[in-house]
């Protein structure tokens, strides 16, 4: 978090939402900003214009609008804020994973840098939420590999689920009702033509997605590097398989 605070919680949503929208897209339009944040174009325009006087924001009409490196850069420390955030609530205290990035929103703003780097050295220095989004380092670089939609995928090609793209809590529970979670083994059987539905194999059962939702599972072919756990987490798993924590 910069010192002393000096832009509100709003303009680092934007900062935020322009930075995950420019990971689909080069530039990111204004129905685009105005729609991932539940605003009117009018409001949207307007944000745009104020990041772009502060210098955060390039923005030239019907190209779109990109972050400049000083936006940039408070658009990482929150997505290092919220991501952090999530891992803790997710493998510290047991929430599941389709409500952890509600609550993290509500703490991004808010945590400081002495907190931060606690919870880090907490997990590990983790380098992945519990969704499988890349965590950046404090200096803001970024450690992913190589990845592509599991609808894009040749029909039978195996692969290992990196990511999950989808935030809404529906979807997360019904996938990982599936199995479908990061580091799962999944296989392309089919895909309808005209973006149709994408036919996949997990352990051995055979289900059905949405092309949309596959478009939101990300994967790669190669196998997955294995993730430390923090001495509580290991804890807590084992007394969940136990049946003494829920």
């Amino acid at each position: 978090m910069l010192k002393n605070k000096p832009f509100s919680a709003a303009i680092e949503d934007y900062l935020k939402a322009i930075y995950d929208l420019h990971a689909t897209t080069r530039a990111v339009t204004t129905t685009a900003l105005a729609t991932a944040m539940g605003v009117s174009a009018a409001s949207a325009t307007n944000m745009l214009k104020k990041l772009a006087a502060l210098k955060l924001v390039r923005h030239a009409p019907y190209y779109g609008a990109e972050l400049t490196p000083a936006g940039e850069k408070i658009a990482l420390e929150v997505v290092r804020h919220h991501r952090l955030l999530e891992a803790f609530l997710y493998e510290v205290l047991g929430m599941p994973w389709d409500e952890v990035h509600a609550e993290a929103h509500k703490l991004e703003h808010v945590l400081s840098d002495n907190l931060e780097d606690h919870i880090a050295e907490f997990l590990g220095n983790p380098t992945e939420d519990p969704h499988g989004d890349p965590i950046p380092t404090k200096t803001g670089n970024i450690i992913s590999s190589a990845q592509q939609s599991l609808a894009d995928l040749t029909p039978g090609t195996r692969a290992t689920i990196r990511r999950i793209g989808a935030q809404e809590p529906v979807r997360l529970r019904y996938l990982r009702g599936l199995g479908i979670v990061p580091n799962a083994i999944i296989s392309l059987i089919e895909q309808a033509p005209f973006e149709g539905p994408v036919r996949v194999r997990l352990n051995r059962r055979e289900c059905s997605l949405d092309y949309a939702l596959a478009q939101q599972i990300w994967v790669s072919c190669t196998p997955p590097a294995p993730r430390a756990k923090t001495t509580l987490a290991r804890s807590s798993a084992k007394k969940t398989r136990t049946g003494k924590m829920k």
